[in-house]
């Protein structure tokens, strides 16, 4: 059997220029990752030792309370109706499940799936685990005649922040529907629209009215700041999640009991959830006037927790430049050849650390 052949962990590559940022005055600012650095709120934390006296097995299919939470707040928040509880499965993290989802679909060599253009790396090494081929398209049109077996799409975007809007929506299910596709939306950002109201794919505006060939996949990673607690789930097309249930029950791939418990909590608690969009939207407004003030230019970044920034110039150059600053930055290159003019900046750093950045671009 060959083992197969995955890219390098790109942000492995970024330890020459962290090195850089480290040796600047006053420390380094890391803007390279979305790791949450806020506090877990109280209420979570207090639902996860509530039950961690429990020593059986946690279900794989999640506590009723857990899929009866998440279906409630698809629709408060999210306008999202006709879900049935039992089209609810909680993953661990959302990232294991990108990473596995096209082979727990049934797809492999002989099988294209498609991503976007500029893509969170982990939809690449999602197909090259499975054996399929990949390409790269954010037009139905690119694909010309070829039907793939499985569509990636990502509203609001990580790392650009775009937003696909309903219409462009609606039309990519259609033309999946036509051709037996199914379209699986990383949704992980949908509770943190700016400018622009996200909308899932699973709203009835969307997939009027059947939920056939659908995928969304949600954390509360970033709205909740579970990133330590590897906190999300997939819902749908029942047929869909029910053949990953089986996959997964196989496979023990099941979410600890108590995390299980915490993120009934954060699917309630709509106020720690304002909360931190409060916090996030205070360092992005600061931000984002001092990388225009200092001569970036910031494309869509309507939504989520980045801005995709550039200078004109190589996304390396703008590493190295900001590094200069004592500010470490991803290069979009990280995300697609389509990314090379880019950096992608994010808003998960300290009030303290973002105001330091904001005072190194100023000067």
């Amino acid at each position: 059997m060959s083992r197969v052949a995955l890219p390098d962990f790109p942000w492995d590559s970024l330890a020459e220029a962290k090195a850089k940022a480290q040796a600047h005055p006053g420390g380094l600012v890391d803007l390279s990752i979305g790791t949450p650095v806020d506090p877990v709120p109280e209420s979570i934390r207090a639902a996860l030792a509530s039950v961690s006296e429990i020593p059986g097995y946690p279900t794989t299919h999640g506590i009723p309370e857990l899929r009866a939470a998440a279906i409630d707040a698809l629709s408060r928040r999210h306008g999202i109706e006709g879900v049935p509880e039992a089209a609810v499965l909680p993953t661990i993290g959302s990232k294991e499940l990108v990473a596995s989802l096209p082979r727990q679909l049934g797809f492999g060599p002989g099988d294209l799936v498609v991503i976007p253009e500029v893509a969170y790396p982990t939809y690449e090494v999602g197909v090259l685990l499975a054996g399929a081929s990949l390409l790269r398209a954010d037009s139905t049109f690119a694909l010309g005649p070829q039907r793939p077996s499985m569509l990636w799409i990502n509203s609001p975007s990580n790392p650009t922040g775009r937003v696909l809007g309903v219409d462009h929506l609606r039309k990519v299910v259609e033309w999946a529907r036509e051709r037996d596709v199914v379209v699986v939306s990383d949704e992980c950002y949908l509770a943190l629209g700016w400018e622009s109201e996200p909308v899932s794919i699973l709203h009835p505006s969307v997939h009027g009215g059947s939920l056939d060939g659908l995928l969304a996949v949600h954390s509360l990673s970033k709205s909740a700041n579970l990133a330590s607690y590897r906190a999300g789930f997939v819902t749908g097309d029942p047929k869909l999640v029910a053949g990953l249930l089986e996959i997964r029950k196989h496979s023990g791939l099941i979410v600890p009991r108590p995390v299980q418990e915490a993120m009934v909590a954060a699917l309630k608690d709509d106020e720690a959830l304002a909360v931190q969009r409060e916090r996030y939207a205070r360092r992005r407004l600061v931000l984002r006037k001092a990388l225009l003030d200092s001569g970036f230019e910031i494309s869509h970044s309507e939504a989520g927790l980045y801005l995709w920034s550039t200078r004109g110039e190589s996304a390396l150059d703008t590493v190295d430049w900001l590094a200069d600053r004592g500010i470490l930055a991803a290069p979009g290159t990280f995300y697609g050849p389509a990314g090379g003019r880019h950096v992608r900046i994010a808003l998960t750093a300290t009030d303290e650390r973002i105001d330091t950045a904001v005072e190194r671009l100023a000067s």
